[in-house]
């Protein structure tokens, strides 16, 4: 992403990102992108946000991939919950949806990526996992692997630059090989990184049956809470896939999509204003007592004490 101080977004009280619940989500911003691509690379500089009404250091998400590569640190940032510590070699993978925030304290050096969701093709985005939430978002390459995702990350900014040389639908198709050349390495660094942090095997990142399970829930978590109907809905024995869910995440099913359910929860609960009982509502609950109880089994704690300890 090249220096810009200020990204164009949609206006509206959620940007324009179709959640509705008060916490802003910010585009990809095309215009400020060489050749209008779908991806930006350059170095990461102060000052800057997605949108002019959007400070970095304010909890937001964005509907596009950001890689940044630091030079320098220690940098801390918040996603999801979680805060990041981050240094010289280590990368940060942000999801789209993700809720995060920038550390006004932190000077971030190094190189960051953007990438707009749909600028790869399906195959590519499978074999690189873009979508796989369940991988750690803080990796620590050894020396060998740093050298060469800088050399990679490296040549897609000079490619990404020489905009002058390729007419521009070959220039598209270079930064898209160059990009999933990449990405193809930091995934592969993301599944190794998960799979030592669990100490078990992972599924890949292709694995059919747990992506189709992985993307059913992200689209329907809100109002299907049911391990049966999503394999019903995708073809699959109960059993086939507690296997996948497993194998991929060490869990299953009917955790992977109460953790959903949980997050989400906890995003709003902590980022909007909604009340509890529309909170509830929001990730399946009509009931607010149902809700209640539910969060209360996975956090220890009612929606109101941790919305309480936020504030």
């Amino acid at each position: 992403m090249a220096d810009e101080n200020h990204q164009d977004g949609s206006g509206g009280g959620d940007g324009g990102s179709g959640y509705g619940d008060g916490i802003r989500t910010f585009p990809f911003p095309v215009d400020l992108s060489l050749l209008g691509v779908g991806m930006q690379v350059g170095p990461m500089g102060a000052g800057r946000t997605w949108h002019a009404q959007a400070p970095l250091h304010r909890v937001h998400r964005i509907d596009f991939h950001v890689v940044m590569l630091f030079t320098g640190g220690p940098v801390r940032h918040m996603i999801d919950f979680a805060e990041y510590e981050a240094t010289a070699g280590d990368l940060l993978w942000i999801r789209p949806g993700q809720v995060h925030r920038f550390s006004p304290r932190s000077e971030y050096r190094g190189t960051v990526l953007t990438m707009q969701p749909g600028f790869l093709p399906r195959a590519t985005v499978e074999a690189t996992g873009l979508y796989r939430y369940d991988l750690p978002p803080l990796l620590h390459p050894d020396e060998a692997r740093l050298a060469r995702l800088t050399a990679a990350l490296d040549q897609l900014r000079r490619e990404y630059e020489d905009a002058t040389t390729l007419p521009l639908s070959l220039h598209t198709a270079v930064l898209r090989h160059t990009l999933s050349a990449f990405l193809l390495r930091l995934a592969h660094l993301a599944v190794s990184s998960a799979e030592a942090a669990r100490q078990g095997q992972a599924a890949a990142p292709g694995d059919t049956t747990f992506t189709l399970f992985r993307d059913a829930v992200e689209r329907d978590f809100a109002t299907n809470h049911s391990v049966s109907a999503y394999a019903d809905a995708l073809g699959y024995s109960r059993r086939t896939l507690v296997r996948a869910v497993r194998a991929a995440t060490g869990e299953t099913p009917k955790g992977f999509i109460d953790k959903r359910v949980v997050l989400e929860a906890k995003r709003l609960l902590a980022h909007t204003d909604m009340p509890i009982g529309r909170v509830g509502a929001a990730v399946g609950f009509p009931d607010a007592a149902n809700f209640s109880k539910f969060f209360h089994q996975h956090t220890d704690q009612t929606p109101a004490v941790f919305r309480a300890e936020l504030r």
